[in-house]
């Protein structure tokens, strides 16, 4: 049974109220999110810990290792990360096969920092990164970084030993690349770059070469927070002239009004530009947008909030309303058509779309699309989709079932990933993974599991979890599209006029009429209100 998106929100609402501090994590969830009833689902919620933490177990052993930086610092000089056999405590970090999963925040920032004989692992080094500021601002972690660099390396000592600060500043240098290349963001806070700016200064005091090294970071920097500023913009400026369909159909006649057929007839053409879009926004989104999504602070964290007294990204909401505008731009595309077999052949062209977005491995559009279709305005419309041929719909929706929690979904994913790690094209590295999805997992996750355990420390094991997840979506964002940009698809694709929810209704009841008394008062109260306003 189709729903409207004011109904799916009401219901994932729900459904999030259900779980402990439940909260809306998107604007809009699609409606085969909520296909299963909240009865069939409660006792999974209840589950749900449980199941969690006996899964972390089994990830720990799988979370891949990064090798070694070899070209950059001299072999078997600095990997020792000493990692024990036993299940005990070492300096405030707990172990379990050899990997952390608790400490104190102390202990753990201080296995950050790298000494003349240490270089952190990468991944310990993405998860702590991404996690620490649930607890600490980064600026605050930052300043702990170069006060242990400086003080505990005596990097401040002007009659330190050369040959000592040659060492350990490749070592600073290598952390502090990966932090601004992996968490660019961080650095809009002045607070981040003064830290930033003293650390770089002492390490490029001692040779020309960090000095050289250093000017690269700081531009490649620069660069990225430039780039992010003008996309931020671009963004701006297609919201600004958005407009509503309905009022441009009472300002132009519908016969030279355009739409998506009339700019392109080709579903792998648009396919490819909505990979495009997808990839682009995607790119944009910085892995702490995540933890800053759901991140909730703990008694034990001061009530302070790490988020509220700087500028943050908000690519994550951008996406996610790019979902939204797909999926109203597919329904009113539809419903704007006047004759039904026009309208029909609407439908058969975004399901060619919706089945080469699958080959082409983009799940995100795949889904905007099909939920656009299960609109109720659009799924109402009886006559127009007899003449459909739904075939090929069938089993686009069986591939994006969502029951036995999106099963056939998370095993085309599975051979997306798959046959990215074995491309040999760009093409075939494309993995757009269903957005709405994802961000429901990383919800479950961090409501399932606390960030602290009962004696104070950071509950690690989480965090490696949360870092698996997002580690994919980052490896994923890197891929360049490999598809000719069509400017002018581009150009209507994300700033073609959509109706609104009501306006799509009406549409709707004017293409096909009302079939009882509670969609006639519905049609007339449209009309009414709509129409005058108009």
């Amino acid at each position: 049974m189709a729903v409207t998106p004011t109904v799916v929100n009401c219901v994932y609402f729900l459904f999030c109220f259900c779980f402990p501090a439940g909260q809306l994590p998107c604007p809009l969830i699609p409606s085969c999110l909520v296909r299963l009833s909240l009865f069939s689902l409660s006792p999974l919620l209840h589950l749900l810990p449980r199941l969690l933490f006996t899964r972390l177990y089994s990830v720990m052993d799988k979370m891949p290792q990064t090798p070694p930086f070899t070209g950059v610092f001299p072999n078997n000089a600095y990997n020792k990360n000493l990692y024990q056999t036993k299940e005990e405590n070492y300096g405030g970090l707990y172990y379990h096969d050899n990997t952390i999963v608790s400490g104190s925040l102390e202990a753990l920032i201080q296995h950050l920092v790298p000494t003349v004989d240490y270089y952190p692992d990468r991944t310990y080094i993405f998860t702590l990164l991404l996690s620490s500021r649930v607890f600490i601002h980064p600026y605050e972690l930052m300043s702990k970084v170069c006060h242990l660099c400086v003080e505990h390396q005596r990097l401040s000592d002007p009659q330190a030993d050369k040959m000592r600060l040659r060492k350990i500043a490749p070592k600073v240098l290598q952390l502090i690349t990966e932090w601004t290349d992996t968490f660019p963001y961080d650095f809009r806070d002045e607070r981040m770059m003064r830290s930033l700016k003293e650390l770089t200064q002492r390490l490029a005091s001692g040779d020309e070469l960090y000095r050289k090294a250093v000017q690269q970071v700081t531009q490649g920097l620069i660069r990225k927070l430039t780039t992010l500023s003008q996309y931020e913009e671009a963004l701006a400026k297609i919201s600004a002239t958005a407009t509503d369909r309905l009022a441009v159909l009472k300002a132009k006649p519908q016969s030279v009004q355009r739409d998506i057929l009339s700019i392109c007839s080709d579903p792998f053409t648009v396919a490819q530009q909505l990979t495009h879009i997808e990839l682009e926004r995607l790119s944009y989104i910085g892995p702490e947008e995540f933890v800053q999504a759901f991140a909730q602070k703990s008694p034990l964290d001061n009530d302070k909030n790490c988020f509220s007294d700087h500028k943050k990204a908000s690519n994550l909401e951008a996406y996610v309303a790019w979902f939204n505008r797909l999926s109203y731009l597919v329904a009113t595309e539809i419903c704007m058509a006047v004759k039904k077999k026009h309208r029909a052949r609407v439908i058969e062209f975004f399901i060619d779309v919706a089945r080469e977005c699958f080959n082409i491995g983009n799940f995100n559009s795949l889904m905007a699309i099909i939920s656009g279709m299960n609109m109720s305005p659009v799924s109402r419309l009886k006559k127009t989709w007899g003449k459909v041929k739904t075939a090929k719909f069938d089993i686009l929706e069986h591939q994006m079932d969502p029951s036995s929690n999106f099963y056939n979904y998370r095993t085309a994913l599975r051979g997306a990933t798959q046959r990215s790690i074995t491309a040999h094209s760009s093409r075939e590295k494309i993995v757009i993974p269903f957005f709405s999805l994802m961000i429901k997992d990383i919800y479950f996750l961090n409501e399932g599991c606390s960030n602290r355990l009962p004696n104070g420390h950071v509950n690690f094991e989480k965090f490696w979890e949360l870092a698996r997840q997002v580690s994919e979506l980052m490896t994923w964002k890197k891929v360049e599209c490999p598809f000719e940009k069509d400017r002018k698809i581009l150009q209507y694709l994300l700033t073609a006029p959509v109706f609104s929810e009501d306006a799509l209704c009406l549409a709707s009841y004017e293409s096909e009429g009302p079939e009882n008394n509670m969609e006639k008062d519905r049609w007339k109260s449209l009309r009414s209100s709509l129409l005058n306003r108009v």
